[in-house]
């Protein structure tokens, strides 16, 4: 998730009231979830983002089980604006599946991308921007976990890109191949006392005849500057897989550039059953520098005025011995 998508994050957003919103002074990530927070990472940021899950799945009416492993990555890459940032996300998947007939196991091992994709995201609404009475009160800890109503108001982002899925995979429908288009919406709300609401709405392969619908919605909470939990609901929809999904886990700040997250996943129901345990990490490559805005405060505007000032006085000097 969120991008970390934990108040220690996102008390630098609420808090800086400034054009420059996205860039944060601790990584901000969008894992241990599957959610993509509104905000991007901010211009000159390299982000990496990446775990390793075991697969285990039963699928009782049609009497066959499923284990192996999983990557997932995400790099992303903050460019042009600070609202916008360009993503590349994938889900390898290597396991074996195993049919159960009579007193014969039948083994059919599998390996391929689940997911492949490439996309940009961008910030089309924020409510936190240049939001004075937004600021935490640096005087009152009661006032900063006290309900604001504003805080109902999201951030808004949309996202663009496109699938790609290789022929004959195996965790696709027969006949989703080569390049689809991937939309999303994706919401967060901020909330006092170190609550992040965040919910991603996904319209993905459109176009072919197994186009899916999924909405995740992903709640988290810190509890110190280091540490935050979550808990999350994921549902998928299509002709080919439809599945509610739910996540809990948690993740540790090492330091302001690196993230450690853990997380289970599990379903409700058999067809198939769903039980997978997730370790990731998040690190970035910091290479953001803010602009520079002449407001006429500069060191170099200061020397001036000081220098005029010098001469100013020299020359009434010089006038008064005259």
């Amino acid at each position: 998730m969120q991008t970390l998508k934990s108040f220690f994050v996102l008390l630098i957003l609420i808090g800086s009231g400034s054009v420059y919103a996205q860039y944060t002074e601790v990584i901000n990530s969008n894992r241990p979830g599957v959610s993509q927070s509104a905000f991007s990472v901010g211009t000159g940021i390299l982000q990496f983002e990446a775990g390793a899950f075991s697969v285990k799945e039963e699928h009782t009416p049609l009497d066959y089980k499923v284990s192996g492993f999983g990557l997932d990555f995400a790099l992303r890459y903050g460019v042009l604006f600070e609202e916008l940032e360009f993503i590349v996300n994938g889900i390898y998947q290597n396991d074996t599946q195993t049919f159960n007939a009579g007193q014969i196991a039948i083994e059919n091992p599998r390996a391929n991308f689940k997911n492949l994709s490439i996309g940009a995201k961008y910030l089309v609404y924020d409510p936190y921007k240049n939001a004075e009475e937004d600021k935490p009160n640096i005087y009152s800890a009661r006032a900063n976990k006290k309900f604001k109503w504003k805080s109902l108001i999201p951030a808004v982002a949309v996202y663009a890109g496109a699938n790609f899925d290789s022929k004959n995979n195996p965790y696709t429908a027969a006949d989703v191949e080569g390049i689809s288009p991937k939309v999303m919406i994706a919401t967060q709300n901020n909330f006092n006392g170190g609550w992040v609401f965040v919910m991603n709405l996904i319209k993905d392969r459109i176009g072919s005849e197994f186009s899916e619908f999924q909405y995740v919605v992903t709640l988290t909470h810190s509890f110190t500057p280091q540490w935050v939990v979550f808990g999350e609901a994921q549902g998928i929809n299509s002709d080919f897989y439809a599945d509610n999904i739910f996540r809990f886990g948690g993740a540790y700040l090492w330091n302001k550039d690196f993230q450690l997250d853990a997380n289970i996943a599990f379903n409700t129901k058999d067809t198939p059953s769903v039980f997978n345990l997730a370790f990731g990490a998040s690190y970035r490559l910091d290479f953001h520098k803010d602009k520079k805005i002449d407001n006429g405060n500069s060191a170099k505007e200061e020397g001036k005025r000081k220098s005029r000032r010098n001469k100013n006085k020299k020359k009434k000097t010089n006038d008064f011995d005259s």
